[in-house]
């Protein structure tokens, strides 16, 4: 039997300094892990993970390669304050340099934390000051910063994001998914036009300081690809926050709920003439007003005592709409509205959205007053989707802020010979009816006014306060574009003889965005001869509602 011989001293030492050099690798190791991946820091010193190894997101382009957004590299500042000295004097330095808050600074600097958070995403001439102080214990972080070379002219679209790059609002939101990850040069072309967006953006701040509107907005649509190539919405904040209660952090054109009033009659002669309820050649009477159960419903302005079925939406009767749509029956009307989506929340890629407001009972008067946009309230961006649907041939298309040149038109919803009839009545609104000022010589406008009561509370109607509104297509015969624009409670001017409706206030307004972007989308002027109208309309203002 053998019996083990005991280790050497010499043998010992060996083991002892082997254990001491696997333990050194091993801290060597760790040291390494610590530095490359887990970014540890080291006192005074830049040794982080470039910053090209960083997530970011990808361009925001217009649809002609405009940058809209882009992710810039930028650094976060940190802070050892132990190594900080005359920690007083370092914060007040760091304050003036980066803009920090002294109290948070004091702060933290007392903390017991060994790495304390300066300033975050700070611009290379930030970055500089700070290196110029000298200051021990301080480190860079390498990050990207998301900017906005366009700044608000489509900031309600674009939205924004959050510190750490994460969409927080609008299109960054809403395409969040497919921006993450990208690099800077790889583009998602938006739909939006920035030639468009400007000057849709200056036509609609012109009218809302000239008729002192509480708000206004506006929308241009392609009606056979469903692409949005502007679309604002006014005030934005860019000039402070407004003291009349107008929100500017409410994106009105996809959030708001409104009873647009007279606009809404697209829909109920569409429905009309689709389903044969109605023909061009029909009478209605008109003056004495319609007895709908116990109410009564009357026009605002005078009108004759008999209208015809063009003249009805021509000078934009309530009392003749009313009775267009009683012979298709609340039942109908529903089921149609719901067939183009106005009974759901529109669906696209911006997150910002509202679901209509419609009466659980669907009777008689409902029926008659929702004819005429009076007690539904549906987002601006809503309606001018619908109504594209009605004068591009009557074919159902995607709303979307993408980029798609395709015509995208897919299933019928009204008959081609319906939609071939609605843009012909909304050019004769134009030339003979209540939107003669939104006419463009040359451009061939159709469209149709909107005035329609505010509603207050208790379900009445504030005296005087008005949305006027105005959809206008063109070319009316065969439309590419629709025009939606808005105003709140505008006020009559001077040269409007103080009266505020929409045919003195949203149907100017949209001739001139369309005065504007017709050349710019290479829509070509047609000369034509027109035939003399009276300047002022007896009924300009698109049928302000009257129930009694």
């Amino acid at each position: 039997m053998d019996v083990a011989t005991p280790p050497t001293v010499v043998q010992r030492r060996i083991a002892v300094a082997a254990v001491l050099c696997v333990t050194a690798f091993a801290l060597v190791g760790v040291r390494l892990v610590d530095v490359m991946l887990l970014n540890s820091r080291v006192s005074g010193s830049v040794t982080t993970a470039s910053a090209d190894a960083l997530a970011t997101r990808a361009d925001l382009l217009d649809r002609n390669g405009e940058l809209l957004a882009r992710d810039l590299p930028v650094h976060d500042l940190y802070a050892q304050p132990k190594y900080l000295t005359n920690k007083a004097q370092a914060v007040k330095e760091l304050s003036q340099a980066t803009g920090a808050s002294e109290a948070r600074l004091n702060r933290i600097f007392q903390s017991k934390h060994p790495y304390v958070l300066v300033a975050r995403q700070i611009s290379p001439d930030t970055q500089n000051r700070v290196m110029r102080l000298g200051l021990p214990g301080l480190e860079f972080d390498p990050s990207y910063k998301r900017y906005y070379p366009k700044g608000h002219a489509a900031g309600r679209i674009i939205g924004a994001t959050d510190p750490d790059g994460n969409g927080i609002s609008g299109l960054e939101l809403g395409l969040d998914k497919r921006l993450r990850g990208g690099h800077p040069g790889e583009g998602v072309r938006l739909s939006i036009d920035m030639r468009v967006q400007y000057a849709l953006a200056q036509e609609v701040e012109k009218s809302r300081a000239e008729f002192n509107a509480r708000a206004a907005g506006g929308v241009v649509l392609n009606v056979n690809t469903g692409e949005v190539l502007g679309m604002i919405s006014l005030p934005d904040g860019a000039q402070g926050v407004p003291d009349n209660g107008a929100d500017p952090r409410r994106d009105r054109m996809a959030q708001n709920l409104y009873e647009l009033g007279s606009v809404f009659k697209i829909f109920s002669f569409a429905m009309a003439l689709d389903n044969h309820s109605i023909t061009l050649n029909d009478k209605f009477p008109i003056g004495n007003g319609y007895k709908v159960g116990r109410y009564t419903i009357h026009d605002a302005e005078k009108m004759p005592p008999y209208l015809s079925t063009r003249d009805v939406l021509g000078e934009s009767s309530n009392v003749g709409t009313a009775q267009i749509v009683l012979r298709s029956g609340g039942a109908v009307q529903k089921a149609f509205l719901d067939k183009i989506g106005l009974l759901q929340a529109v669906n696209s890629q911006l997150p910002e959205r509202s679901a209509p407001l419609y009466p659980s009972n669907w009777g008689d008067i409902e029926t008659a007053t929702i004819g005429f946009g009076q007690g539904i309230s549906v987002t601006p961006l809503a309606f001018a989707h619908a109504a594209a649907e009605m004068v591009n041939g009557g074919r159902r298309i995607p709303l979307t802020f993408l980029r798609h040149p395709e015509d995208a038109r897919g299933a019928q919803l009204i008959s081609p010979d319906t939609s071939a009839k609605i843009r012909d009545l909304l050019r004769y609104v134009v030339t003979d009816g209540t939107g003669k000022k939104a006419n463009v010589p040359g451009y061939d406008v159709g469209g149709k006014t909107g005035s329609a009561q505010v509603p207050g509370p208790h379900g009445r109607y504030l005296r005087g306060k008005l949305i006027t509104s105005f959809c206008a297509i063109f070319p009316a015969d065969n439309p590419r574009y629709l025009v939606f624009v808005m105003l709140e409670e505008p006020h009559g001017t001077k040269k409007t003889f103080g009266i505020a409706l929409a045919g003195f206030t949203a149907a100017p307004l949209a001739g001139h965005v369309i005065a504007r972007i017709a050349p710019m989308l290479g829509v070509a002027p047609v000369l034509t001869v027109a035939k003399e109208t009276s300047q002022w309309n007896h009924n300009p203002g698109g049928g302000s509602q009257s129930v009694r």
